[in-house]
């Protein structure tokens, strides 16, 4: 029998309109009405637009679309998101920025990262990264898997997360600024977070519902709808992912990521990395988590609203508790996904056809 469960506005923390950019792939209209069918009451753009969201000018061109979800630009660390010289992070903090994340890119540069902390601590702004080390990913475009093997796929190490994260830490160790590690992927990442959790140090983290519902090493096609960086971990990875949402390590975030079908078609050696996920993510997480982990859902619920306030800004914290928004979730009736309907201008996904229970009401 179904029953409408009702909690406090549902927030992703990691979302991408691509606008300006590519408003084929999405709009902020269309984005934010893929939001409002997935039952958001609120939704952080990351700043990996192009133009990279570096200024207080761009950060104001993405909140000029009226919807019944609340739009939060977060905005870039370095200037063009290219890693050399830090953004005016005291204006964007004024001006009510979410955090500050360059992602899509992993700032490598120890020293610069150490400074963009130092800087955003003093703010009591929250640094999120991209934690993928270029120089350990080179050509890569997948963990190993038989399907790597088999198609002669480049293969990106789970080393390329955990180094850094560690480094990650180690600087929000040294300058108390709070970090939040973005789609991890990895067991051993994980454990990195939950360890410097357990020592007290401000470091959040989340998990996407496709690295929790999927692993590489189940992969049989060169199917670029399982394209994404990080990539899709191991079963063991997967497993460790789960576990460590259902003990409250970890929130989730879509990182919904809508592209061209152009540019999705083509392989996982030339397709661009990512997946969109707005639409899905409610009923597949609570499937996921609720119903086959057994997790409280409660706990679920606050990994979608509770826990993604430790890493906004204040002024998007007080925002929020002006608006108040609801999420109501229908438990008890399974649903089969049909991409065909979503709001989204893109389609690449994985999820057509996937049953699942807890459905959002639209907003």
């Amino acid at each position: 029998m179904a029953e409408i469960l009702e909690f406090p506005g549902f927030i992703d923390v990691h979302v991408h309109f691509r606008d300006p950019g590519i408003p084929e792939a999405e709009t902020t209209a269309s984005g934010l009405a893929s939001a409002a069918r997935g039952g958001f009451g609120a939704v952080v753009t990351m700043p990996n637009t192009l133009p990279a969201c570096d200024s207080v000018e761009l950060l104001d061109y993405q909140r000029k679309i009226p919807s019944p979800v609340a739009l939060y630009p977060s905005v870039a660390i370095t200037k063009g998101r290219n890693g050399k010289e830090l953004v005016d992070m005291e204006a964007l903090a004024e001006k009510g920025a979410a955090f500050f994340t360059d992602d899509g890119s992993y700032v490598s540069d120890d020293k610069l990262m150490e400074e963009a902390m130092f800087r955003a601590a003093k703010l009591g702004m929250c640094v999120a990264d991209h934690a993928l080390d270029p120089r350990i990913v080179g050509s890569g475009v997948i963990r190993d898997c038989p399907l790597a093997r088999r198609a002669g796929l480049a293969v990106i190490p789970a080393s390329a997360e955990t180094e850094a994260i560690r480094r990650d830490i180690s600087v929000c160790r040294t300058t108390g600024c709070a970090l939040h590690i973005q789609h991890i992927s990895t067991a051993e990442g994980v454990a990195l977070v939950a360890a410097a959790q357990r020592e007290g140090l401000p470091v959040t983290a989340e998990a996407t519902p496709h690295h929790l519902l999927f692993a590489c090493d189940e992969l049989e096609m060169d199917d670029a709808n399982f394209k994404m960086a990080p990539p899709l971990g191991t079963k063991e990875d997967r497993c460790e992912l789960r576990k460590a949402v259902k003990e409250g390590s970890l929130m989730f975030a879509t990182d919904h990521a809508p592209h061209p079908a152009r540019t999705k078609t083509v392989g996982f050696a030339r397709s661009a990395n990512g997946i969109i996920g707005l639409e899905i993510a409610v009923a597949s997480t609570y499937s996921v988590m609720v119903l086959e982990e057994g997790m409280d859902v409660d706990a679920w619920a606050r990994a979608w609203w509770e826990m993604p306030r430790k890493v906004l800004s204040k002024a998007v914290l007080s925002d929020l508790d002006r608006l108040r928004p609801v999420t109501r979730v229908t438990a008890g009736e399974v649903k089969r996904t049909d991409v065909s309907s979503f709001a989204s201008l893109s389609r690449n996904c994985p999820y057509d056809g996937m049953e699942f229970d807890g459905w959002p009401q639209a907003r």
